[in-house]
C-alpha cells in the first residue's frame, strides 16, 4: 500500500516554500524553499511594490522538484494540493491566461489616495459595518489604480486574482477565488454576504473581472498535463484548499475558534485573532477577513494586525548593515549580548510602504538615539528586535481597545520566533504566554489540502502532527523592564508621527 502525501505550497513575497506532509501521521517528510536568497521586490517608484507572478511560478516548480528529488514517488500517492499566499496582490490576465502586468503586491502604497477618497465619497459607516475594513491599499483600490492609470492594461484585462488564485491557475488551468479571497481585497459585504457592489460600482469596475468562488476547502481544480509535467507529478491530483497566508499561518496553529489567537513574523509581522463578532476599529488600523471556516453558520473572521516591516528589517538589516557577514543564528547571539534598551538606541521598523497601524502613514524605517561611543553592530541587531516586538505592542493596544482579548498567542518555530530575545521581548513587553509549534505555512497549506479532500473524519485528525515544542510567560521584573522601555520608544513615535 503506498504512503499517502499531502503537498503544501506558502507563496511569500520572499521565497516559495514547499512541502510534503504524511497525510497519516502528519509528519514532515520533505520540505525546500526557493530561491536561497530573498527574491526581489521592484519598486519603480517611491511606494510602490511589484514582482511578477511567473516568477512564483518558476520557484513553485524549483521547490517542488528538490523535494521530490529527495523522495522516491514511486512508493507514495500525492492525494492533494493546498496552497497559501501573500494576501492583497493584484493580478490580471487576458483571455488566454497571459499575466499583463506585474503583480502590485501586498505592500503596495500607490492605491492609498483612491481608498481613502472612497472612504469620504461612501462613508465611513458603510465601510466598517459592511467590509469591516476601509479600502485603504488593498486589491480593489489597486485594480481602480490600474484603471485609471493603466487603461491600455485594464482594458485587456480577463480576469483578476489574488496571488494564490494565480498559482492554483498554473496548476488547473481554471481561474477561480473564495470568499475569504474576495475579502482580503474588499470585494465582499459581510453584512449582504456577497459581493460589495457598492463599493466596486463607485470604483466602477467590471464586475465580470471577478473570479466565481469556489470553496475554501474543497475540489477547486486539479492538475493539466501540462503542470503535472513541469512539477514531475501525477496528472489529475486534485487542489482541495487555498487561503491568504495570515488565514493559514492560523489554520498551521489549529488556530480556528473564536478567542483563539495566532502570530507570524514573516517579512511582515501579524497577530490574527478569531472572532465571531463583526468586529472593527473606528480608524481602520488593524483589519478583519473572512477567516478559513467562516460561513453563515459559522461566521469566522480574523482580526488581523500587520506590520509591514519585520522580517524584510531583519534581512535589510543583515545584508546592508552587516554586509550578509553574519547569519540569523549569529545575530541573534549579538541581541543576547546587548541588554534590555539597547543603550537608549531605539529602531522604528517602518519602511515597507504604508503602515494600516499607523493610519496608512509611511514614515519610513529609522534608528533614533545612535551614539557613536556607545553603539556598535549588537546594539543596531538588539534594537532592530526590540523595535519589531513593539510595534506588536502599539497594535495589540488597538485590537485590546476594539473588544479582542489575549492569553495565549500561538507561533510557527520559524523567522524571528526562532530567537530567544524576540520571544522573551514579546512575551514581557505584550503580557502574553507564548506557545511555538512544529510548524509553518506550507505544512498549513498541505494540511488544509488534506481536510478539502475529506481525508480526515473530523478537522482535530488533521492536526496529528502538530506539537508543541516550546512556551514561555512573562517575568514580573522583565516585564516591567521591557514596558518602561517601549513607553519610551512609544514617546518618540507620538513625535515622528506628529512631524
Amino acid at each position: 500500500m503506498s504512503r499517502k502525501l499531502l503537498l503544501g505550497y506558502d507563496i511569500g513575497s520572499s521565497s516559495i516554500k514547499a512541502s510534503f506532509l504524511d497525510a497519516d501521521t502528519g509528519e514532515l517528510v520533505a520540505s525546500a524553499v526557493s530561491p536561497e536568497q530573498e527574491m526581489k521586490i521592484d519598486s519603480p517608484q517611491k511606494g510602490w511594490a511589484e514582482q511578477h507572478p511567473d516568477v512564483w511560478w518558476q520557484h513553485v516548480v524549483i521547490a517542488t522538484q528538490r523535494m521530490i528529488s529527495d523522495i522516491s514517488l514511486e512508493s507514495v500517492d500525492v492525494i492533494a494540493i493546498g496552497i497559501s499566499y501573500q494576501m492583497h496582490g493584484l493580478v490580471v490576465v487576458d483571455e488566454h491566461h497571459e499575466v499583463l502586468h506585474p503583480s502590485i503586491i501586498w505592500c503596495d502604497s500607490r492605491a492609498v489616495e483612491m481608498g481613502n477618497k472612497a472612504v469620504l465619497d461612501l462613508g465611513t459607516k458603510y465601510f466598517l459595518s459592511n467590509c469591516l475594513n476601509a479600502p485603504g491599499n488593498f486589491t480593489a483600490s489597486k485594480l481602480k489604480w490600474m484603471k485609471e492609470n493603466r487603461s491600455d492594461i485594464y482594458s485587456k484585462t480577463f480576469k483578476i486574482m489574488l496571488p494564490g488564485d494565480y498559482i492554483a491557475m498554473k496548476l488547473t488551468d481554471e481561474i477561480k477565488t473564495t470568499i475569504s479571497g474576495l475579502s482580503e481585497g474588499i470585494f465582499w459585504d459581510f453584512e449582504k454576504m456577497d459581493i460589495s457592489e457598492k463599493l466596486i460600482d463607485y470604483y466602477g469596475i467590471d464586475k465580470n473581472l471577478i473570479a466565481d468562488t469556489v470553496p475554501t476547502f474543497g475540489i477547486q481544480g486539479r492538475l493539466t498535463a501540462e503542470a503535472a509535467a513541469e512539477l514531475g507529478l501525477e496528472v489529475g491530483v486534485p487542489v482541495t484548499y487555498r487561503a491568504g497566508d495570515q488565514p493559514n499561518n492560523a489554520l498551521s496553529l489549529n488556530v480556528l475558534n473564536p478567542g483563539e489567537i495566532a502570530a507570524t513574523a514573516g517579512t511582515s509581522g501579524v497577530i490574527y485573532g478569531i472572532t465571531e463578532k463583526n468586529l472593527f476599529d473606528t480608524h481602520g488600523r488593524v483589519n478583519a477577513f473572512a477567516h478559513v471556516n467562516y460561513s453563515e453558520e459559522q461566521p469566522n473572521k480574523g482580526i488581523l494586525l500587520c506590520i509591514n516591516g519585520t522580517g524584510i528589517q531583519y534581512s535589510w538589516v543583515k545584508q546592508n548593515i552587516l554586509d550578509n557577514k553574519y547569519s540569523y543564528d549569529e545575530m541573534n547571539k549579538f541581541a543576547s549580548e546587548i541588554e534590555i534598551g539597547s543603550k537608549g538606541l531605539s529602531c522604528y521598523p517602518y519602511g515597507n510602504g504604508a503602515e494600516r497601524s499607523l493610519e496608512n502613514k509611511d514614515i519610513n524605517c529609522r534608528f533614533s538615539g545612535i551614539n557613536f561611543n556607545i553603539h556598535d553592530k549588537r546594539h543596531i541587531v538588539r534594537s532592530a528586535q526590540e523595535g519589531i516586538v513593539f510595534s506588536f505592542r502599539y497594535g495589540l493596544d488597538i485590537m485590546k481597545n476594539m473588544g479582542m482579548k489575549f492569553e495565549i498567542i500561538r507561533a510557527g518555530h520559524s523567522n524571528l520566533f526562532q530567537s530567544e530575545v524576540f520571544k522573551e521581548a514579546f512575551v514581557n513587553t505584550c503580557d502574553v504566554n507564548l506557545e511555538i509549534y512544529n510548524t509553518d505555512g506550507s505544512q498549513g497549506a498541505a494540511r488544509g489540502a488534506g481536510i478539502g479532500v475529506g481525508y480526515y473524519p473530523s478537522t482535530d485528525n488533521a492536526f496529528r502532527g502538530l506539537k508543541k515544542i516550546g512556551e514561555l510567560q512573562p517575568n514580573k521584573e522583565l516585564a516591567e523592564r521591557y514596558n518602561n522601555t517601549y513607553q519610551q520608544w512609544k514617546n518618540i513615535l507620538v513625535k515622528i508621527l506628529n512631524e
